[in-house]
């Protein structure tokens, strides 16, 4: 497994990048794509309301799971900089911390999931056809935050050390098993929705299980001892403040999709099926961009622990330089062959021809959201994250939640819902460019001033 790490402090940083950052991408692409099994599952093999159930709970997953995965982004941040200053005693600290601090939000957030599930499709304004189905597939899906977390947690240890392989293999171990599973539990079973849900679970639970193994086999810095998991409050601290503020800008942009999903659920089955299809699809170019931005997150961080200010800066702008490019890319190549892709899905052509809509709209625009996830990610790499957190709440949630109320309640159609994705990421973007420039003109890391010193 050693030979997995990447020496961030030294050398060359273009290559690093790549290493690190496309074998996580691979695994956010995964992720999806055995998650996108669920839907096509449901949707040839059950019916469109089954399709829609699966859904329709896309923006409240994403909710509940974004804010830990931002969370975990401040395990993965402290640990990175105790690895840059070679600090073994805080390295093992963040870990143990980290292990238990994810069971334990698992747990409670389960327990509170289950207690509000119904009242949080009533919000989503779910049609009654599909809401048995969604209210299933969402009890069933909430029991396995616990490993859900975990798994996330452990991937950000694995991180932290330049190590975005472990997870990466873990994963597609468990995603097999789902395939296969969600194949089994509808097919042979005859389970609907909860089938797929119950299928997500157990796999869930393997490649958290795998990773914990790892973790205890390692003989090494980031080395698990059962005897040893414990919250050790001055860690803790240190990743809430800088995973808190990445947790709820993550969230911010879940919310947001709540309200725009409540929208979408309002035109009708057939609008929610093909809005289903395309994010199934278009998320897909959104991790490529998330890699980069988690790179230059844990790049940054290493470095800024090892008082290595123009390095940080150099990874920054060679993560935007390479997170704009390879995003164009990815998404007109998806783009270029978006009907055939959505047709994986459905073979209506209407839910196709919706589902379009969305794509031409969303990875068009792309590219800004490359920008976001750079701003973003360099200032939580400093330790700065509380200023993008509340940016994005403002120009993501702020704008989105009023378009629906204004522009989409004028109109009411799926193409001017849709028109919101471009407008919120470049007002966002603005305002991330010109945090991070203030940022460093404040802290005195301009290029000169950090030469200099």
């Amino acid at each position: 497994m050693s030979r997995q790490k990447i020496d961030m402090l030294h050398g060359s940083i273009v290559d690093k990048l790549l290493l690190f950052a496309l074998p996580l991408a691979a695994t956010g692409m995964l992720q999806q794509l055995f998650n996108a099994a669920d839907v096509a599952v449901v949707g040839r093999f059950v019916g469109p309301n089954a399709m829609a159930a699966v859904g329709s709970n896309s923006a409240i997953i994403g909710l509940l799971v974004n804010g830990f995965v931002g969370i975990s982004l401040g395990a993965n941040v402290v640990i990175s900089r105790y690895t840059g200053q070679g600090n073994a005693e805080g390295i093992a600290k963040g870990v143990h911390t980290s292990v238990l601090f994810s069971l334990i939000g698992g747990v409670v957030i389960t327990l509170l999931g289950e207690l509000i599930a119904p009242a949080l499709l009533g919000v989503m304004s779910v049609p009654d056809e599909v809401f048995p189905m969604a209210l299933a597939y969402l009890r069933v899906y909430l029991l396995g935050m616990p490993v859900i977390f975990l798994y996330n947690f452990e991937s950000a240890i694995f991180r932290s050390q330049g190590d975005t392989k472990t997870p990466l293999i873990c994963l597609v171990i468990s995603g097999v098993l789902n395939v296969f599973l969600n194949l089994f539990f509808v097919c042979v079973v005859g389970m609907a929705a909860d089938g797929v849900a119950t299928a997500t679970v157990l796999s869930n639970l393997v490649s958290s299980a795998l990773l914990f193994v790892l973790l205890r086999r390692r003989n090494d810095l980031i080395h698990l001892e059962i005897s040893r998991l414990r919250i050790h409050r001055d860690v803790l601290s240190g990743i809430v403040r800088i995973g808190l503020p990445a947790g709820l800008q993550s969230m911010v942009f879940s919310l947001s999709n709540m309200c725009i999903q409540s929208a979408i659920n309002s035109l009708g089955a057939d609008v929610m099926a093909a809005s289903s299809a395309a994010f199934n699809i278009e998320i897909l170019a959104y991790y490529l961009i998330n890699s980069f931005g988690q790179a230059c997150t844990t790049f940054v961080g290493q470095n800024y622990g090892a008082e290595n200010i123009p390095r940080c800066r150099k990874v920054t702008r060679i993560s935007l330089i390479m997170d704009v490019g390879v995003t164009l890319v990815a998404s007109f190549g998806i783009l270029a062959l978006g009907r055939p892709l959505l047709g994986i899905f459905t073979g209506d052509p209407q839910i196709v021809s919706l589902g379009m809509i969305r794509l031409r709209f969303i990875l068009a625009a792309e590219a800004v959201n490359a920008v976001m996830e750079i701003m973003s990610g360099a200032m939580r790499g400093y330790g700065y994250s509380l200023v993008p957190a509340v940016l994005t709440f403002v120009g993501v949630c702020g704008i989105r939640i009023g378009w629906v109320y204004t522009a989409f309640k004028v109109s009411g159609t799926f193409f001017t819902l849709m028109m919101v994705y471009p407008v919120s990421w470049v007002a966002t973007a603005a305002a991330l460019v010109f945090a991070y420039l203030h940022y460093m003109r404040t802290h005195h890391l301009q290029q000169g001033q950090a030469d200099a010193a």
